[in-house]
């Protein structure tokens, strides 16, 4: 662990950062997320079971699926839901990044990340990532990326509709809303390859589903997934 620096205590001091979570303040030896909030964080554990568990279901006979796991369970009125509300809708791409790292920190000691080629991030329409200013998956990809070792391939596939938030959407109505929204434009770079699929969270998988049947038309391509929340449907 890298020392702390005078100036990184000034500013803490100065400007107190504080528990995406909770709102409590953070020490400095902390990010993101306080001690308890990140002990009490409801894991899924689904890396011990990456091709059998609740959201790896989602995609059998779907997609050419591998794995899939999820850091935690997402409940969207629960204290932990504001990991994923400051991260999508309050400008703090910062927090993708640092829960990026501590997901793939946590399965780097299982074998989920052996074989992968390449991240894909899922990609926002272009009005909505003119609204946000980033795509939250793509910032999530950084901090697995950046532990794992593997490249982020952010140009294979883009969104061309943007179909209104999934939020309110029932598990069919979620199914429509994707269909036929995502186009493959560089199928040679992901030929032959085993894909990983980066979301924010997970609950029909409706919307990874749609995105790697486009990536599937690439060829002989295998797919994992990998979100921070999985919201039981």
């Amino acid at each position: 662990m890298k020392p702390i620096s005078f100036w990184h205590r000034l500013l803490d001091l100065i400007s107190p950062r504080l528990c995406v979570v909770c709102g409590n303040r953070l020490t400095v030896t902390e990010d993101t997320i306080c001690s308890p909030c990140n002990l009490h964080l409801p894991r899924t554990a689904f890396a011990t079971a990456p091709y059998d568990n609740e959201m790896a279901k989602l995609f059998w006979h779907q997609i050419p699926i591998e794995r899939a796991a999820a850091l935690f369970y997402y409940e969207p009125h629960a204290e932990t839901a504001n990991i994923i509300y400051q991260l999508k809708y309050k400008n703090h791409p910062e927090i993708g990044e640092v829960m990026g790292r501590m997901t793939a920190r946590e399965l780097l000691s299982s074998s989920f990340f052996d074989g992968i080629d390449c991240i894909v991030p899922v990609p926002l329409a272009r009005k909505r990532l003119r609204q946000r200013g980033y795509n939250q998956s793509l910032e999530i990809a950084k901090g697995v990326s950046e532990l794992a070792g593997i490249p982020i391939y952010n140009k294979v596939v883009k969104r061309n509709i943007f179909a209104g938030s999934q939020t309110s959407k029932g598990r069919w109505e979620r199914n429509e809303n994707v269909e036929k929204v995502f186009e493959l434009i560089d199928g040679a770079s992901i030929r032959n390859k085993h894909l990983l699929i980066i979301d924010d969270v997970v609950t029909t998988g409706a919307t990874v589903i749609a995105c790697a049947n486009e990536l599937c038309k690439a060829g002989n391509v295998k797919v994992s997934v990998l979100a921070l929340g999985f919201a039981k449907s």
